[in-house]
């Protein structure tokens, strides 16, 4: 029978507990930074569409005018591409073309998308509102351009 230090063996039980505990902390460090990337991933997509819309809102337009049949509008009707911001979260969730009255059009900065739902969740609604800021805190806040309306979607590839 081969005996044992004890001093051995509560050495081998203490680096073998700072192993565990090593091991458990690294594991939810990495995934903690994998919950932290895919945040990071969507907040960057979200800058990132409206860093796009707003560098390509010229060609956009002109590129939805074309294929709509509706190149060169008429001197008081006018289009514009803009952000559509997700209300009270203002996380940029894609862009539209809107269209209606030159002075009207020129005040709309995003298009507000509000959700809802009707007869419990059979029906799922998403309202396109065209309004005056970037920024909508939340569905109270808003205010609305009148006069004008979404005439088209952009969906942009990421």
């Amino acid at each position: 029978m081969r005996t044992v230090n004890t001093r051995t063996l509560n050495s081998i039980n203490t680096k073998l507990i700072a192993a565990g505990l090593v091991g458990t902390i690294f594991g939810a460090t990495l995934t903690a930074g994998v919950a932290r990337a895919d945040l990071l991933g969507s907040v960057l997509k979200g800058a990132g569409i409206g860093v796009l819309v707003k560098q390509f809102q010229r060609p956009l337009n002109d590129g939805i005018n074309k294929l709509t049949g509706s190149a060169g509008p008429g001197r008081d009707e006018a289009t514009k591409v803009v952000p559509i911001v997700s209300i009270g979260q203002g996380g940029y969730v894609g862009a539209v073309q809107v269209s209606g009255p030159q002075a009207q059009v020129s005040r709309v900065q995003a298009v507000g998308q509000a959700e809802g739902s009707v007869v419990g969740d059979r029906f799922r609604l998403k309202a396109l509102i065209p309004i005056d800021t970037e920024k909508p805190q939340n569905l109270q806040s808003i205010r609305r351009v009148k006069g004008v309306g979404v005439s088209a979607i952009v969906d942009v590839r990421i």
